[in-house]
């Protein structure tokens, strides 16, 4: 018999067990004996800001015939001019247009447009930041311009992209959320982020295109939501003993293995078991190679990970900073995620352990290391790689993503209203535009 309690500070599971002696069992009496409640800590989440019936609710005109039509005008009109614009240009003027055809901007005599650039500049870095929220800036800043005439064409062009990509993803997160409520995981798992939508802004800010493959970008925002319930799991709910037993059960990669598991964690293990081999048969399928072992391993990795910060926490290991990072590179918070969340300091509290400073000398160290590390993917970027173009993009883009999403705190957990508004506008609010 198990009764559970929620708490203030977590959940209070007592437990009552049988204890029989050899004077109970004479009387025919069994002896009950109610051992210690268990204190479950808890991560006091918010519900998700965009509910179910809100998504499924979605109506996005730009999917009609009419604005792919006159699309596809601009993109051939926009072709024989802009040759025409380079011709007859000089060098710096060339430049200026690059600038503009990649950041839609204007007119660069405008006082309060380069005032606005300094300052969007100053707040981060063009490199960092997530392309499509770079894209719908510039487009809401180019619209307000005066005179700027000679890319209006593009900016429509623009307009009409952005907004047919959006009822693309549109389409994509009302798919993701119906696998999402049928999972229950939410449901079962209350303590767990409900965050499909922040899960789905990983993967589009890491693949924007609108791929040939749908199963792409719903499948990856099922791992990344399945990624999101396990660390709750590891880093809130489980007990050492149980986290044991999942990762063990992880690396079997067998349905039976989640006899041994709690209740609360076989419906996890099997969702995450279906959505580990539905991903394996697509790929199968699509591309004829077993993707399996690969898959199976990652997962495995990331528990062990997982689990080794969960020893951690509960021996009261206070580990240095590069024992963290090492263990970090493994698990999907790698230390480029974990060093952006400036209100979740993990990293910052291991230098300050480490070497005896101050929080704010700490978050100094972290932020050089931040733009080391942006300085070494840029270079990668440049040279000659044993990677593919497009996975070298898709990783600098899942950094882009990851520093957009703790820019202003965590995103992803506490929904701050930075993120909420990029969310917004990313996915939910179409341009305005005047189809002639």
């Amino acid at each position: 018999m198990e009764t559970i309690l929620t708490a203030n500070m977590g959940r209070v599971i007592p437990k009552i067990s049988s204890s029989f002696s050899s004077s109970s069992l004479a009387d025919g009496d069994t002896a009950m004996k109610v051992e210690p409640p268990l204190l479950r800590r808890t991560g006091n989440y918010q519900p998700p800001i965009w509910d179910f019936q809100f998504i499924q609710s979605l109506h996005n005109p730009y999917v009609g015939d009419k604005y792919m039509k006159r699309f596809n005008e601009l993109k051939k009109e926009m072709k024989k001019n802009l040759m025409v614009m380079v011709e007859g240009s000089q060098e710096l003027q060339k430049l200026e247009l690059i600038d503009n055809l990649e950041r839609l901007g204007g007119d660069h005599d405008q006082e309060n447009w380069r005032v606005e650039l300094v300052r969007h500049a100053l707040e981060l870095p063009l490199h960092c930041m997530m392309l499509r929220v770079e894209t719908r800036w510039y487009i809401d800043i180019y619209d307000k311009i005066p005179n700027a005439n000679p890319l209006l064409d593009l900016l429509e062009l623009a307009k009409l992209d952005f907004n047919i990509v959006q009822a693309t993803h549109q389409q994509d997160l009302k798919n993701v959320a119906r696998w999402w409520k049928k999972s229950r995981l939410a449901e079962k798992l209350p303590f767990t982020r409900d965050r499909i939508v922040e899960s789905f802004l990983w993967i589009a800010g890491m693949m924007f295109e609108p791929q040939k493959k749908e199963y792409c970008l719903t499948m990856l925002t099922k791992v990344i939501a399945m990624v999101t319930v396990i660390d709750d799991i590891y880093d809130v709910y489980g007990t050492l003993d149980e986290l044991e037993l999942f990762t063990h059960a992880v690396q079997r990669m067998e349905v039976n293995a989640m006899d041994e598991l709690p209740d609360y964690m076989k419906v996890c293990y099997l969702a995450r078991f279906n959505t580990t081999t539905e991903i394996a048969y697509e790929v199968l399928k699509e591309q004829e190679i077993n993707v399996m072992p690969y898959l199976t391993k990652s997962w495995a990795d990331l528990c062990k990970s997982y689990l080794r910060e969960a020893r951690w926490y509960h021996s009261g290991y206070k580990p240095n900073l590069e024992e963290y990072m090492e263990n970090g590179w493994i698990s999907i918070a790698a230390p480029v995620d974990e060093m952006e969340r400036g209100d979740v300091p993990k990293s910052i509290q291991c230098y300050m352990n480490e070497k005896g400073v101050s929080e704010e000398d700490a978050r100094i160290h972290i932020n050089l290391l931040i733009k080391e590390t942006w300085k070494l993917m840029n270079t990668v970027q440049k040279d000659n790689s044993l990677f593919s173009e497009t996975f070298i993009g898709c990783a600098v883009n899942g950094a882009r993503t990851s520093q957009t999403i703790y820019q202003h705190g965590d995103g992803h957990g506490i929904q701050n209203s930075h993120i909420k508004h990029r969310i917004f506008q990313l996915f939910f609010e179409p341009i305005t535009i005047s189809i002639p």
